[in-house]
């Protein structure tokens, strides 16, 4: 018989019973104690290591259920075969698959969410009383499309906050945009070419050329993409973000969405997916109602996220399709189980029927609000070699340089004073040499003193 001899801590927090099982599986794991071996009685282990005997029994209950040890009436416990049982080890990385990352001291992502914001405290709370519930139903295959409390939640969110007219049935819930939109290029069909505005979210992008799509760029002025333009190629949807377009910032004004919705009701087999990516944040005036809430003709496939107002690890977005859409998803494709877990479905149901949404978003608001008024105060001695745009929504602006220096060059420059900015040149389908040189720079990461400090770098090395 095995002797077990371990330190028990009487003072940690993990209990005396975990204690003994990690330290009985470690030790079969490794070989110390070998297949076969008889292990004590729970009665001879408890008087051995002074503890109570259901202590020990409960260590015991736990090997065994995980497999590492057998029990045999009326002879006692013994170590199970270790062949049969999965033992997974820390990965030792090798020198050549490690991989070595830039270090800048300050990073001016667009793509940047301030997760020291998070609501932790919010988040723990709803996560601890749903799964305190017990409920094996959680557990269980969920609905395809998504919960029907959560897309109803949902519903209700999309019609206050944005406008967008809909039905919790024309709901699809899944974990982020791309999977969605693979799923719309199942309900679609490949027969279609797609219009992208020029530059564009470069994600969507590749996911269509991935998919086999044929797409045609398509160029913008002041107000987003150019129908007039649209209507000269032969592309019959359009992917377009109009409240606040990706990179560039613009926000496209109401005479141009309904030139966009009469191009889409002019021809049979039309849509337009409307990209609704971040539009809670907005610095001036009103926010302006979805492109879907003045969609008559049932254009506008509508597709959100809440990864850029809450976290991106979220991964929870969901699309409206409108009703011709909805009827072939439901016909061909409903066996396409949901992305999303119950679980997460519940929590982010109870975190926006409970109010902590809205409170979440309105803290995000008023901190992107002040980091935002930081940096445009911090630029103006650069407004003499550059202007500024996009910077009435989103959390990132441009800067349009004018004083003859290249976008590469404003790039390296600032790299060799350990600050990161994106060059629009990167954003772009078609190149444009004339295309003035335009970084972006992106607050959400950063402090107001970072941000004053990385502006005032930046101002010496590009005036």
């Amino acid at each position: 018989m095995y002797e077990l001899t371990m330190n028990l801590r009487a003072e940690s927090k993990i209990p005396l019973y975990e204690q003994i099982y990690a330290f009985i599986k470690e030790d079969i794991q490794s070989g110390r104690i070998v297949c076969g071996e008889k292990l004590p009685s729970t009665r001879a282990l408890a008087k051995h290591l002074e503890v109570s005997r259901s202590t020990a029994a409960l260590a015991y209950e736990q090997l065994l259920s995980e497999g590492f040890i057998e029990s045999e009436p009326c002879r006692g416990f013994f170590v199970a075969q270790m062949e049969e049982l999965y033992h997974f080890r820390p990965m030792q990385a090798r020198e050549e698959e490690k991989i070595v990352c830039e270090k800048y001291k300050y990073d001016f992502t667009p793509n940047g969410v301030d997760l020291n914001s998070f609501p932790y405290n919010a988040w723990r709370k709803i996560s601890k009383d749903i799964l305190m519930d017990d409920r094996t139903e959680l557990f269980r295959s969920g609905d395809s499309q998504g919960e029907y409390g959560f897309r109803s939640t949902v519903c209700n969110y999309l019609y206050q906050a944005r406008g967008v007219n809909c039905t919790s049935g024309q709901i699809i819930i899944g974990a982020g945009i791309d999977y969605l939109f693979m799923l719309l290029s199942m309900i679609l069909g490949r027969n279609h070419k797609i219009a992208f505005e020029d530059p564009t979210y470069k994600q969507a992008y590749r996911l269509a050329q991935s998919l086999s799509y044929e797409t045609v760029p398509v160029s913008m002025d002041k107000s987003g993409m150019e129908v007039e333009k649209l209507s000269g190629t032969d592309a019959d949807i359009a992917y377009v973000t109009p409240s606040h377009q990706y990179p560039t910032g613009i926000v496209m004004p109401m005479k141009r969405r309904l030139e966009l919705l009469k191009w889409a009701s002019e021809k049979e087999g039309r849509y337009i997916v409307e990209d609704d990516y971040d539009s809670e944040f907005r610095y001036k005036g009103k926010p302006i109602p979805s492109l879907q809430g003045y969609d008559r003709k049932e254009k506008v496939i509508y597709l959100g996220t809440f990864s850029k107002s809450i976290a991106p690890a979220i991964r929870l977005s969901y699309m409206v399709l409108p009703k011709p859409l909805l009827g072939i998803y439901k016909d061909k494709y409903r066996f396409v189980n949901s992305t999303v877990s119950k679980v997460d479905q519940m929590i982010v149901q109870r975190f926006l029927e409970e109010g902590y949404y809205e409170r979440h978003l309105n803290k995000m608001r008023a901190l992107y609000k002040s980091r935002h008024d930081a940096l445009i105060d911090a630029l103006r001695p650069l407004l003499g070699v550059c202007h500024i745009s996009g910077e009435h929504a989103g959390v990132h602006l441009l800067l349009t340089f004018e004083n003859g220096k290249t976008e590469e060059e404003l790039i390296l420059r600032a790299e060799e004073r350990g600050i990161k900015v994106y060059g629009l040149s990167d954003y772009r389908i078609c190149k444009d040499a004339a295309a003035r040189p335009t970084v972006l720079l992106g607050y959400a990461n950063l402090l107001e003193e970072q941000i004053k400090d990385a502006v005032s770098i930046l101002a010496e090395c590009w005036i």
